[in-house]
């Protein structure tokens, strides 16, 4: 236990805790706009795997990093629209639909990456360097562009008029409809705002954590966004906290396996979803979830 309370292993804990909530705070701050929308959307975890997968296949074709963002990005918008059709258009049911394309992710993926070798080794790619001196070295600059996300996202929700007619439709959706504004067109943009931000946490995922892909990538990071959008009650600080935390205990996690304690791994592992449960059950009174989130406004 000592050697994790050591003042290097605390810096570089801190380190790996911001590192790790990046992709996590980037995709979070998408997400919060499609949810105070009123969109579920449960495929958050698809999303960035494909997101993913299309940024390794374009860095070892190319070694560009700015390409390999932009065609994650592009393929998250891609299973967006996909999803907005399905959800807003469509309207089928938002947790299955999630469900499914997050599925489809994970065997596309899986297909694409086999198919891809046939019988050849990994081919892997230079990572995305980091800063390497002065007080951020281990960083990157995206790591700044997520934590800027945060009050940019609180400034456009609370203090700008598409922001409240953004949360309206969250909450209140037949008012909008009776004000002539079109519903369908402003879930779907919001949507498509998400995928793209969950799009450019996937590319960092991969070009930022590893050299090479392998089959499910993110590991249940876009679980963990929906999870802190709950644990944050759909605002943008307290998500920032609940992400920040995650991250320090998946941080604390690697390195208790690396050094040995006591502490175990799966606990700190399974923590953030325990902490959300203990939330909502706590504060089910006060909840600030948006009143129409996952239901499929019909016009009268």
């Amino acid at each position: 236990m000592s050697d994790l309370l050591s003042g290097t292993i605390l810096l570089a804990m801190l380190i790996a805790a911001l590192k790790m909530a990046t992709p996590l705070l980037i995709s979070a701050m998408g997400e919060l706009v499609a949810q105070r929308a009123g969109i579920w959307n449960m495929a958050v975890e698809g999303t960035m795997l494909i997101a993913a997968y299309i940024a390794y296949v374009v860095m070892v074709l190319t070694q560009s990093p700015g390409l390999a963002l932009a065609a994650a990005v592009a393929a998250a918008l891609l299973t967006g629209a996909l999803n907005g059709v399905l959800c807003v258009l469509f309207r089928l049911d938002q947790f299955v639909t999630g469900l499914a394309l997050n599925l489809l992710a994970s065997g596309v993926t899986l297909f694409w990456f086999r198919a891809g070798l046939q019988g050849k080794g990994v081919p892997t790619f230079r990572s995305l360097p980091a800063i390497t001196e002065g007080p951020f070295a281990g960083l990157h600059w995206m790591t700044f562009l997520a934590f800027l996300a945060v009050p940019l996202v609180w400034w456009f929700l609370e203090r700008t008029r598409p922001g409240l007619e953004l949360r309206c439709l969250g909450e209140n959706p037949e008012a909008l409809d009776l004000r002539g504004v079109n519903v369908q067109r402003g879930q779907i943009g919001a949507l498509l705002f998400a995928s793209a931000m969950t799009g450019l946490a996937g590319g960092f995922l991969m070009l930022a954590f590893s050299d090479r892909f392998v089959p499910d990538f993110t590991g249940g990071r876009g679980w963990l966004v929906v999870v802190a959008l709950i644990a944050g009650n759909w605002r943008p600080g307290r998500v920032l906290i609940a992400v920040l935390f995650f991250a320090a205990l998946e941080a604390l996690a690697i390195q208790s396996r690396v050094s040995g304690s006591f502490l175990p791994e799966q606990l700190l592992l399974a923590a953030p979803y325990l902490v959300s449960l203990a939330l909502m059950a706590a504060f089910r009174s006060t909840s600030l979830e948006p009143a129409a989130l996952g239901i499929a406004y019909r016009r009268r």
